[in-house]
Formats: structure tokens, sequence, C-alpha cells
């Protein structure tokens, strides 16, 4: 009987990960989280009574920042 796996073929290539997958699931992630982004950027400007420093579109794509990896982690 023969043991492979003592003697296993080390495969040396290494995949690139799917690119154009990771894109879509960011913008359907990114454009999801944009209406909520903007409500809550108007409510903090309503709460404080000032321009919140972060603007609604730099909420949306942080939030598709933290989202989208943690799809392809799983």
């Amino acid at each position: 009987m023969t043991d492979f796996t003592s003697d296993a073929p080390v495969s040396r290539t290494r995949h690139a990960p799917p690119k154009r997958e990771y894109y879509a699931y960011f913008v359907i992630i990114f454009l999801a989280t944009l209406p909520l982004a903007f409500v809550t950027w108007g409510l903090g400007g309503l709460r404080r009574m000032e321009i919140p420093e972060k603007g609604p579109f730099a909420r949306a794509w942080t939030q598709a920042r933290i989202i989208t990896p943690h799809i392809f982690s799983a």
C-alpha cells in the first residue's frame, strides 16, 4: 500500500483572488449602504447642528470595505 501523505506533491502556484467577484460584491454593498449612510449623516448633522466631518459617501465606502472581506473570509 502506498502512503501519499509523506511525499505529497507541493503545489507552488498561487491562485489570484477573484477580483471581479470581490469588486462586484463591493459595489452591491456600497450601493446598499449608501441610503443608510445619507440618513445617519443627515441625522448626525441635525443633532449637532453642524455638518459631520465624514460625508455619506465616505461612510458607505468604509462600511463596504469592512463588510466585503467578511464575505470572502467565510
